[in-house]
């Protein structure tokens, strides 16, 4: 909520900017006269940054339906008010309104493609949709704006990785470890890519890496379980295996030892199966957002899918 106020608090000046390429469009008669469509038009412009500015006050009083109402009526006074569509957008999500969302950043990103806000949360919401492709597509279009960004690399890599192109994958899991070395979820997911490509003793790595960086966990030690096996390092193994299902029976506050807040874990091959928790979980999958519906990311103020091991971080 708190993330999504910030955010909305830096829309006005935009709204403002939108003005004035409203005004540029303008056209009068011969001689140039200001004719009653430009008056109208600017008129139109002027209500809907009012509007947006009304749909913030809301926000900070906690009234989203209000704030829904008044970005709507932005949009109806300007259709190509970025700053309206991406507002709804939030609200939607932060409700967990994934498809309305969709719709609502889809729209931003449409008159805005380089708004990395917009291409990275539509990403995010088609791949809390399961819509991988659309998703991975999504990302890279971020990604073209803001090629550094760690939620859009970690998120990329592991709907590439849901895919099962695990090449793909890499690079960017790389990167995102790169980016945030003392990452444990990223770790989490780079180990799950390598032991994917049948790199055991990579993944190993970053697996017992990811251990001294998170909270252990069945998912997590289950994969490093899986490939110390592979390895022939059964006596590791069976040790690691103990320690989870020690886990696994001890009681637990709520998913406690799931992963932080805005991550989960997704079963074998998560894509298909991507919002669902399980203790046989292959993968993590981070998104940002606190599994999308809470938090924000990037830029102005938007702060992370993301997706913790693995939203869409």
């Amino acid at each position: 909520m708190t993330a999504t106020k910030g955010r909305l608090l830096t829309t006005t000046v935009c709204a403002a900017a939108a003005i004035l390429v409203s005004g540029c469009n303008s056209t009068g008669k011969a001689g140039g006269s200001s004719t009653k469509p430009a008056a109208e038009t600017r008129t139109r412009s002027q209500a809907a940054v009012g509007a947006v500015a009304t749909a913030e006050q809301a926000i900070r009083d906690g009234d989203l339906d209000r704030a829904l109402a008044e970005f709507q009526r932005a949009i109806q006074n300007n259709p190509t008010l970025t700053p309206a569509h991406m507002g709804m957008g939030d609200i939607y999500r932060m409700r967990g309104d994934y498809a309305r969302a969709e719709e609502k950043y889809a729209r931003s990103a449409q008159i805005e493609p380089r708004n990395f806000d917009a291409q990275y949360y539509h990403g995010l919401m088609l791949h809390v949709l399961d819509r991988l492709t659309e998703a991975v597509q999504a990302y890279l279009r971020a990604l073209s704006v803001k090629p550094n960004d760690f939620k859009a690399n970690l998120n990329v890599a592991t709907a590439y990785y849901q895919l099962d192109e695990n090449t793909q994958a890499l690079p960017y899991a790389r990167r995102a470890v790169e980016l945030d070395p003392e990452d444990g979820p990223s770790r989490f997911n780079l180990g799950a890519v390598y032991a994917a490509l049948n790199r055991h003793g990579e993944a190993v790595r970053e697996y017992q890496q990811a251990a001294e960086l998170m909270p252990l966990n069945p998912p997590l030690l289950l994969n490093l379980g899986e490939s110390l096996g592979r390895l022939e390092r059964y006596e590791e193994m069976s040790n690691v295996l103990v320690q989870s299902l020690k886990l696994e029976q001890s009681p637990r506050r709520g998913n406690a030892w799931a992963s932080p807040s805005f991550a989960w874990a997704s079963s074998t091959r998560p894509g298909r199966r991507s919002r669902a928790r399980s203790s046989s979980t292959r993968a993590t999958f981070r998104r940002s957002t606190a599994s999308a519906s809470a938090g924000s990311t990037t830029g102005s103020a938007r702060t992370a899918p993301t997706s913790g091991p693995a939203r869409p971080g």
